[in-house]
């Protein structure tokens, strides 16, 4: 039997990787064990493991009578944010990889400003805009400012892979006689599965984590995000750390789940120019 010995440089790369992901996975695991403290432990011992399970935090969040009205927010903004840039993000990025000239050029590098300038240097002008158009303390606002904020990312992002499709399979489908929007939805859109995924998940993060927005945004407590409305349990002199966990553990579990429907896509994106010989 032929024995495979580690290099160095193997275990140098082993170590860096265990330090990664001991990184990423402490705090997930001290907030799910935070959740389940009491408040006078995790004042004692914020580090040590729970000495029972306490789920009042979890049963506060869960049956307070607006959790499913925040809840219901934050996905109907991510999620409508989300198909809105992907719809936009497809057409746009199919266009930069397939025509030619000065002109698009011009646009690729004007959308891939949005990456470099931070949108939030114009919440003022954000303000007036949304207040003129009668979008200001509305969801739908939050909705425009989302998909603006996606959009760059997912042109950069999807235009690469798209420029990867040969252009002969569209004249292909021309001959045939598809039009555009049947090669983009029958050809262009199977193979670039992986892409989509990866802007999906990569924006899905911040608008469902996001309480700048709409802290600045909306004032109607029923148009709370479930994000802004776990800012509220930070009180001014007192602090239930076992709520405000449980509300946070909620909230990763459905950025992981989310992340799971979408993984097997992300991973053949991820994979995609290794496999390429």
């Amino acid at each position: 039997m032929r024995r495979t010995r580690l290099r160095l440089s193997d275990l140098l790369i082993y170590l860096v990787l265990g330090i990664m992901a001991l990184i990423v996975v402490a705090p997930i695991f001290l907030m799910l064990m935070t959740s389940l403290k009491g408040n006078l432990q995790f004042m004692k011992q914020p580090l040590a493991l729970p000495d029972g399970i306490h789920l009042e935090g979890y049963i506060s969040v869960f049956t307070e009578h607006n959790f499913l009205r925040y809840v219901g927010n934050s996905l109907f903004v991510t999620l409508i944010s989300l198909s809105v840039s992907l719809v936009f993000s497809v057409l746009l990025a199919y266009a930069l990889s397939r025509y030619r000239g000065k002109w698009v050029t011009r646009l690729y590098f004007y959308f891939l400003m949005g990456m470099i300038i931070p949108i939030r240097l114009g919440v003022l002008f954000l303000n007036d805009l949304l207040n003129r158009m009668g979008l200001l303390d509305s969801l739908w606002g939050l909705v425009c400012i989302y998909t603006a904020m996606s959009i760059p990312f997912a042109m950069f992002i999807l235009t690469g892979y798209i420029k990867m499709v040969p252009a002969e399979i569209d004249e292909s489908a021309t001959i045939d006689g598809c039009g555009t929007g049947r090669i983009i939805t029958h050809i262009i859109l199977p193979l670039i599965r992986p892409a989509i995924a990866t802007v999906a998940i990569y924006n899905f993060m911040p608008i469902w984590n996001d309480v700048y927005f709409p802290l600045v945004f909306i004032f109607d407590q029923s148009k709370k995000t479930f994000m802004l409305h776990v800012t509220m349990f930070f009180g001014q002199y007192s602090k239930d750390y076992n709520l405000i966990f449980s509300a946070l553990s909620f909230a990763a579990l459905v950025s992981l789940i989310f992340y799971a429907f979408g993984s097997k896509q992300l991973i053949k994106g991820l994979t995609a120019g290794a496999l390429k010989g």
